[in-house]
């Protein structure tokens, strides 16, 4: 049975929502650090600190996966690996934090940062 397990639609289909949610995470891996609206920053902290988590694994297995989530993007895996896995390596979670900004000018969407503790 699946209750209680409703994920975040963001107005979108599934297929753009996975490749948005890609790309949230490559870019917060990329930069350590993502202005976006809160709903989309909610919607993607769990799928970054999955990878986080992947990573401190360091295997094989756990590469491929890590490659898989992020399309291919092999620049952005060897970063998890190799600079964000040593780092959180004694933290057991929480590695991402979401601080708000205010709305945005153009409609009123309340926008927030992104990034890695």
């Amino acid at each position: 049975m699946r209750h209680q397990r409703t994920r975040h639609k963001l107005s979108r289909d599934a297929s753009h929502r996975k490749l948005l949610l890609r790309n949230l995470c490559k870019e917060v891996i990329d930069h350590e650090r993502v202005r976006t609206s809160e709903a989309k920053a909610k919607a993607a902290r769990p799928e970054v600190e999955r990878l986080i988590t992947l990573a401190k694994e360091g295997d094989l297995h756990a590469r491929r996966q890590a490659l898989a989530a992020l399309g291919q993007d092999k620049f952005a895996v060897h970063k998890l690996f190799e600079d964000l896995a040593p780092r959180y390596a004694d933290r057991p979670g929480g590695y991402t934090r979401i601080l708000k900004l205010g709305p945005r000018r153009s409609d009123a969407t309340e926008m927030v940062y992104l990034e890695l503790v």
